[in-house]
C-alpha cells in the first residue's frame, strides 16, 4: 500500500471488507447484497462509493460482458497493516505496550483475551530462537 492512499471511511471499509471476502470479482449487486443488513443500502449510493474506492486506488473496475466488476488492488492484510501502523503512530507514538496497557487499564480487555495474548507472544519469542 503506498503512503498516499487515501484513508477509508467507515461505510468504505464495511464496502472493502465485503470486497475482501470474495476471492473472485464481484458485481455492484453481489457487493449490495453482501451489505445487508449493515445499512440502509441504495444502489446508487453503492456505486457512488465504489466510484470513490476506484479513485482512491483500492478497488479495480473491469467491464465483462456488459457487467461492471469489482476488485480489491489492495490486500486485506496490506490495509490493515498500514491503518494499524497509523493508528498506532498517532495515539500511542508507536508504543503497542501503550495500547495493551490503555485497553487493560479501561478493563477492555478479559481475563481470556490476556491469556491468548500472552501465548501469541510466546510463540513469536520462541519461533525468534
Amino acid at each position: 500500500m503506498s503512503q498516499n492512499l487515501k484513508k477509508l471511511g467507515d461505510a468504505e471499509l464495511e464496502i472493502m471488507q465485503a470486497i475482501w471476502s470474495e476471492p473472485q470479482a464481484l458485481t455492484s449487486v453481489a457487493v449490495l447484497k453482501k451489505l445487508e443488513g449493515q445499512r440502509s443500502w441504495k444502489l446508487s449510493t453503492l456505486m457512488t462509493s465504489l466510484s470513490r474506492l476506484e479513485d482512491k486506488g483500492y478497488i479495480r473496475r473491469d467491464k465483462v460482458n456488459g457487467a461492471n466488476l469489482y476488485t480489491a488492488v489492495i490486500a486485506e492484510n496490506e490495509y490493515k497493516a498500514r491503518a494499524s501502523e497509523s493508528f498506532l503512530k498517532k495515539l500511542y507514538n508507536s508504543s503497542a505496550q501503550s495500547l495493551v496497557a490503555t485497553l487493560y487499564d479501561n478493563k477492555m480487555l478479559s481475563g481470556d483475551d490476556i491469556r491468548k495474548l500472552r501465548e501469541y507472544l510466546d510463540e513469536l519469542e520462541s519461533e525468534q530462537k
